[in-house]
């Protein structure tokens, strides 16, 4: 799925040591366009995305996946993102060298959720 947005707040960066080894993430507030702009929390796990392109105000394409969980009956979702860009339009002031976000493929499963340009 992708969505483009305006970067509106930075979470605390979070890390800690599970069992396959230690682990970051960085939350990231967003606020889509429109008549009924909503905001979204996306999730970048690891140290594979450029800090640079994170700067509050910022309109970035991201690409991501939805994931939910079982815990305790109650279900969870996160959004996690797996790339990152400035928005490429002729009136952006972002320079084409800025990398994206692309971490490492973890696995070889396809997301079960297919983007077909629906409203919610």
């Amino acid at each position: 799925m992708q969505l483009t947005a305006r970067l509106t707040a930075l979470l605390p960066e979070q890390s800690g040591a599970g069992k396959n080894g230690p682990w970051k993430k960085q939350d990231i507030i967003v606020e889509t366009e429109g008549q009924y702009p909503k905001k979204l929390c996306i999730s970048l796990w690891g140290e594979k995305f450029d800090r640079n392109l994170l700067k509050v105000g910022s309109k970035l394409d991201i690409s991501f996946d939805l994931e939910s969980r079982e815990f305790n009956g109650k279900w969870y979702t996160d959004v996690k993102a797996w790339k990152i860009s400035p928005v490429g339009d002729a009136g952006s002031s972002y320079p084409d060298s800025i990398p994206s976000y692309h971490p490492a493929v973890q696995d070889n499963e396809s997301s079960p959720f297919i983007d077909d340009d629906r409203p919610f």
